[in-house]
């Protein structure tokens, strides 16, 4: 089962701590957790407490963007319903990666610049505005539109970005290149239980394959739109695939032996990721790319090339 994690920096999350030091608060977190999504009224009902206490501090929560709320006819007006939007809270001071004797230099792909792509349909894309160009339509992907692209899928195929090759600015040997993305399967509507071969490759070496679980529904994407339906894809997962100097991993677990030795990325002038869902998948599962504006992480794919002096 998939799980959402919020990371807090309490230097720059001071406000969500806050809306957490409350014991009615945490209560209510808690209850939306255990139970699923509740009304104001029923949330009063379970904790004991006047349903104009709940109201306010249901308003703390969402200010501080741990729960999302959706107004929905009822009987008799409307009625509010609570969602939660995280399913742990971890409290981290950020790293400061000099303190550390590395260097780090990043780049931010935005999710439309890719410079190559071959898909299948059902495929798409959508900006936090809306649709772009056709849907189903492969050659929607040659799009001017698609610069602002914030959500992609496709079936099977293949979109590439190209990002600068940054070694030679950088003071030391290169110990890692680090991709960051929001991914998930994609399958018509959603199924937590969906599982699809994603590869990725870097200047055209297949560095390995992860298995997206499943595509995901069951809420709204921390940043997804609301015109965005329900129906569709909501969130993925947050992945890092990292290539060393004695293998590839994905989130810290070994995906392959590749190493930087392999990829002799100084040879090259740029550093081109591919990520792909090949023709022979074991898991053929389809494929979703969430950037910014939707998903739960509000994030472009990331690089970084990372050294230690």
């Amino acid at each position: 089962m998939s799980r959402n994690f919020l990371i807090v920096d309490p230097v720059e999350g001071i406000e969500t701590l806050k809306a957490l030091a409350s014991a009615v608060r945490v209560s209510i977190l808690k209850l939306l957790h255990d139970q699923g999504p509740q009304n104001v009224n029923a949330i009063a009902a379970a904790l004991s407490m006047p349903q104009s206490s709940v109201s306010a501090n249901v308003q703390v929560l969402e200010d501080a963007g741990l729960i999302r709320t959706e107004t929905l006819r009822a009987k008799k007006g409307n009625q509010k319903v609570c969602h939660t939007l995280f399913d742990e809270v971890l409290v981290m001071f950020k790293k400061d990666p000099a303190s550390a004797g590395a260097d780090t230099i990043e780049v931010a792909m935005p999710l439309g610049l890719y410079t190559s792509c071959e898909v299948s349909a059902p495929c798409g894309l959508c900006s936090s505005d809306g649709i772009i160009g056709l849907l189903d339509v492969p050659d929607t992907f040659l799009d001017p539109g698609r610069m602002s692209a914030g959500l992609i899928w496709f079936t099977r195929g293949y979109v590439e970005y190209q990002f600068p090759n940054n070694i030679k600015l950088m003071n030391g040997q290169l110990n890692a290149v680090e991709f960051s993305m929001e991914l998930s399967s994609e399958v018509p509507g959603t199924a937590a239980d969906w599982p699809s071969d994603i590869t990725f490759s870097i200047n055209q070496t297949e560095v390995g394959t992860w298995t997206s679980p499943g595509d995901y529904g069951d809420q709204r994407g921390v940043y997804t739109p609301s015109w965005w339906k329900l129906k569709g894809s909501q969130y993925g997962m947050l992945k890092s695939m990292r290539v060393t100097g004695d293998g590839s991993y994905i989130d810290g677990r070994k995906m392959s032996p590749l190493s930087l030795k392999d990829l002799d990325l100084g040879a090259h002038r740029s550093i081109r990721l591919r990520i792909a869902v090949k023709d022979d998948a074991r898991h053929p599962g389809g494929l979703n790319i969430f950037g910014r504006g939707f998903g739960n992480y509000d994030q472009d794919i990331v690089m970084r090339l990372i050294t230690h002096r």
